[in-house]
């Protein structure tokens, strides 16, 4: 059979088809290749409407989502600086598991801070994974060393203006991966060293990198707006004669006593002119003699207004020495800001347009029905000629600033602007970064918080009204878990000129002795009103918060010399706060199981856990209560049956427990607390994660 031969086509060249140029506009963003995603930043306040707050050496630890399409590797690295800075600080951010990353940086100067987070794809150590997986595998990988050895030429060339060294040592490593003359092995080793990822990492593509949407801010304050004791002084009880107002001179001379019980700082009720129009009595009454001294917040008079002092007290030189009497002791002095004025005040004379008018031409006086303050007149920040006044408030600040005053307690703060607060006290940081401000506002608690994001240092808490176990226990762990504790530092006020809580007015000395030890604990800022020490508790009438003879409205010229003084129970409080950093903030705060719903059991460790406070408490002072309370003994690193030693720092005793349940019995008679150094181990790292705020 003849064999046939069959012509053979030409092969048929193929071709792409072809691709419809698009033009560069129609929304084909470069965003579009950035495939890292970055979120949920924490801390974020406000998504970032207002800063976090820190004091100098504390840290900033800062968590994101961070993820990825597919399975590329990734990398991210947090963003710090002081704000103004040209240039960021970078910090690599490490994987702690379900797509969360996290790193921090510590802050070390007042003032603003900046930080945000970014994240790209680790295209080289995602060739590194791969080439690892392979070569566990017993795969050829040679295809990928070539690969590999393009990547890396590609960083030598990144890296070669700024980091020549670096580029010679990536480009001759890309010379090793891409020479197949040489053992797939050693080719291996060498893509694999450390050393290698360390450079890689330092000159990474990060063309297409995701930067989180949002630079976050942390304001920086003095360590005194995180830590300190307060007790507060009308100056012009502290001399000799009930009948006139001490002098400056005089106070003075209460200074070492102050001193010696270890306050921090000296707040002082306001110590400008009073008016006489419409001045309250003794008690509050409407009808004052001739002699009634008023009260110091009804402000203004002929001597002068917010820049100027009550004659009786002495002159601005006066208060100048006095200043620097206090310095000497070691006392910071905080004063009374209160934007009011009384009907003689020289703003109502010279600016009577920053007042609200009633229709009858007269001005309109404070009230907080059924209250009448007859004798202030409320300003009105939303006056016509508002700009004028807001800078002369400011001025006001910046006067007493100019006098050595860096701490302000300010009065009734939530019934003014939220945006005048955010505004001065912002322009006044900008300028004098060691300023505190403390808010005393018993408010709502949006409102309460809301200011602290406003730009308060500090604010007052509701601790004067929480007696009970469970409401101690809820509002603090509120304070010092959730993302509250970003922004809003408590300061603990045991008692004040306006508040004589009925747990003091009726639970003789021991409940003055278990609410200092509360508030110097709970709190690493506390403070106590005059007369605390001396346990007064009379009110002004039954169901009254007010004290009997309240010294807003008279001299009280008082005894410090008495027996039953707390006075050294006041200054060894505050020479355990001093002596142990546990106490020196409030993150550490945890509380405890007891059997007893009258007994409070809770412990402070320090940032480092070198340092360990447990308290114990009974919250009744009329009772002898026991029961046993549960110390957390696997979070110390210790065996559950295991034991160890505390000592009570407020009777020198010590004492050797084991195992977690431990008894205990308070007599308020004999002692109302413990206050206990746990000798420990040093402590592993405790989970500080924030718990949701609840309402």
């Amino acid at each position: 059979m003849a064999k046939t031969t069959e012509k053979r086509r030409p092969p048929v060249k193929k071709t792409a088809p072809a691709v419809q140029s698009t033009p560069a506009s129609p929304g084909l963003d470069p965003q579009l290749l950035r495939r890292a995603v970055v979120e949920r930043v924490h801390p974020e306040v406000d998504a970032g409407r207002f800063p976090i707050k820190r004091t100098p050496g504390e840290e900033v630890v800062v968590s994101a989502d961070v993820f990825t399409d597919g399975h590329d590797t990734l990398a991210a690295s947090l963003l710090y600086r002081q704000a103004g800075a040209p240039g960021w600080t970078e910090v690599p951010m490490q994987a702690l598991g379900n797509d969360r990353w996290q790193a921090r940086f510590v802050v070390d100067a007042l003032g603003g801070y900046e930080y945000t987070a970014e994240a790209w794809i680790d295209r080289f150590g995602s060739w590194r994974h791969e080439v690892s997986k392979k070569v566990g595998a017993g795969q050829e990988v040679k295809s990928e060393l070539l690969e590999g050895a393009a990547l890396l030429r590609e960083a030598a060339e990144r890296a070669r203006g700024d980091a020549p060294d670096d580029s010679r040592r990536i480009g001759e490593t890309a010379g090793v991966l891409g020479d197949d003359t040489l053992p797939q092995a050693q080719r291996v080793a060498q893509a694999l060293t450390e050393s290698l990822e360390t450079l890689m990492a330092r000159h990474a593509d990060r063309s297409r990198a995701t930067r989180y949407e949002r630079v976050l801010q942390v304001m920086v304050e003095p360590e005194r707006a995180r830590f300190g004791a307060w007790y507060e002084m009308f100056p012009r009880s502290a001399g000799p004669d009930p009948n006139r107002s001490a002098t400056f001179e005089e106070a003075a001379d209460r200074l070492p006593y102050i001193a010696a019980m270890g306050f921090d700082v000296l707040y002082l009720p306001p110590i400008h002119p009073i008016g006489r129009s419409f001045r309250k009595g003794r008690n509050n009454t409407l009808d004052p003699g001739p002699d009634d001294v008023g009260s110091p917040w009804a402000i203004g008079g002929e001597a002068g207004g917010h820049d100027a002092v009550e004659p009786g007290l002495g002159t601005i030189e006066d208060f100048d020495r006095f200043m620097e009497a206090a310095r000497r002791q070691g006392l910071e002095v905080a004063l009374d800001l209160a934007y009011q004025a009384s009907p003689d005040h020289p703003y109502v004379r010279q600016h009577p347009e920053w007042f609200r008018q009633r229709p009858d031409g007269t001005i309109k006086y404070a009230e907080n029905p059924p209250k009448k303050y007859q004798d202030i007149y409320p300003i009105n920040f939303e006056s016509p000629e508002w700009q004028v006044l807001w800078q002369e408030l400011k001025r006001i600040i910046e006067f007493w600033i100019g006098h050595g005053v860096k701490i302000f307690r300010v009065d009734n703060p939530h019934t003014k602007p939220f945006r005048f607060w955010e505004w001065a006290l912002g322009e006044i940081k900008k300028a004098h970064p060691e300023t505190i401000f403390l808010s005393e506002a018993f408010t709502r608690p949006k409102v309460m918080r809301y200011l602290a994001k406003s730009g308060f240092s500090q604010s007052y808490t509701y601790f004067t009204w929480r007696t009970a176990k469970d409401e101690i226990t809820e509002y603090f762990t509120e304070l010092t878990r959730t993302d509250v504790r970003e922004y809003m530092r408590p300061n603990l006020f045991a008692n004040t000129p306006d508040i004589l809580h009925e747990y003091l007015q009726h639970g003789g000395r021991p409940a003055f002795q278990i609410r200092l030890i509360l508030a110097s604990t709970l709190g690493a800022s506390y403070g106590i009103y005059s007369g605390y020490e001396l346990c007064e508790h009379v009110p002004v009438k039954p169901g009254s918060e007010e004290y009997l003879d309240s010294e807003k409205y008279q001299i009280r010229v008082r005894n410090f010399d008495q027996p039953h003084s707390l006075a050294e129970l006041i200054r060894r409080m505050n020479m355990i706060r001093r002596d142990h950093p546990a106490l020196h903030r409030d993150r550490g705060l945890r509380f405890h199981q007891t059997d007893n719903p009258k007994i409070l059991c809770y412990s402070k460790r320090s940032p480092d856990g070198s340092d360990l406070i447990l308290v114990i408490v009974n919250l009744d002072p009329h009772h002898m209560q026991h029961g046993f309370v549960q110390l957390p003994l696997t979070a110390w690193a210790l065996p559950i049956d295991g034991g160890l030693q505390v000592l009570d720092l407020l009777a020198n005793e010590r004492y050797y427990w084991r195992g977690e349940w431990n008894y205990v019995r308070l007599d308020p008679q004999a002692r109302v607390a413990h206050v206990l150094h746990v000798q420990l181990p040093p402590l592993p790292p405790q989970d500080d994660s924030p718990l949701p705020l609840q309402g």
